[in-house]
């Protein structure tokens, strides 16, 4: 298990990369799936959607197991609703 001394939170949708990319760099995968609401859905790419809590904490676990990091990307404005965003970042894996 990884151990960090706490998890920043989101305060805004725009906070998601910066946070999302620094806790992956750093193999905090619990970090990474807590920035996620319990039935959030990411799309990876290709038309692969990955929903849910435990099936993000198991995706976030796969990238920081081949060893890859992220890139920071091009961060889209968010589009929101009350509580609710859409976040977008076009990102690439670093080698």
């Amino acid at each position: 298990m990884n151990k960090v001394a706490s998890h920043e939170p989101a305060r805004h949708p725009q906070d998601l990369e910066r946070l999302l990319v620094s806790r992956q760099r750093a193999g905090d995968v619990d970090g990474m799936a807590a920035l996620y609401e319990l039935h959030a859905v990411i799309d990876c790419g290709d038309g692969e959607l990955v929903s849910g809590s435990e099936a993000i904490r198991a995706f976030f676990a796969g990238l920081v197991a081949i060893g890859r990091k992220f890139d920071f990307g091009d961060q889209r404005a968010a589009i929101t609703s009350g509580d609710l965003a859409l976040t977008s970042t076009r990102c690439q894996m670093a080698a």
